[in-house]
C-alpha cells in the first residue's frame, strides 16, 4: 500500500470488493447473516473503517469455512449477530466515532453555553 491508496482510500475500495465477491458464492443464509454483520460492525469503525478490514476478513473466513463445513447460521453465529458483533469488536461498551462526537458536541456547545450564561 503506498501513500497514494492511503490518502484516497482505493485499496479500501479493492479489498471491500474482494470481500463482496467472496461474500456472492455464499449460501443464502450466510449472505443475509454477511449482510447483517456488516450492518452492526460499521457502527465500531473509526472515519475510515480501516480498522474494521482484518475482522471483516476473519468474519468472512469463518462463514466460508463453516459453510463448506455444512454448518447452519445459528450453530456458527448464535441467534444473536448483533452480540457476536459487538464481542468482535472489543465489547459492546467499546466507543465509536458516534461517541467521540457525540462528546466533542457536547463539549463545544457547554463550552459556549457557558461563555454566554457567564
Amino acid at each position: 500500500m503506498n501513500f497514494w491508496e492511503t490518502i484516497t482510500g482505493s485499496d479500501l475500495t479493492r479489498e471491500w470488493k474482494a470481500f463482496e465477491a467472496r461474500a456472492a458464492t455464499l449460501p443464502a443464509g450466510y449472505r443475509a447473516a454477511w449482510e447483517q454483520i456488516k450492518g452492526h460492525l460499521t457502527l465500531y469503525g473509526d472515519f475510515t473503517g480501516r480498522n474494521l478490514m482484518p475482522i471483516f476478513d476473519g468474519v468472512l473466513g469463518l462463514l466460508e469455512e463453516s459453510a463448506a463445513e455444512g454448518q447452519s447460521v445459528d450453530e456458527v453465529l448464535g441467534e444473536d449477530i448483533a452480540g457476536f458483533c459487538a464481542a468482535l469488536a472489543g465489547g459492546e461498551r467499546r466507543r465509536g466515532y458516534r461517541d467521540r462526537w457525540r462528546e466533542q458536541l457536547n463539549r463545544n456547545v457547554a463550552r459556549k453555553l457557558g461563555r454566554l450564561g457567564g
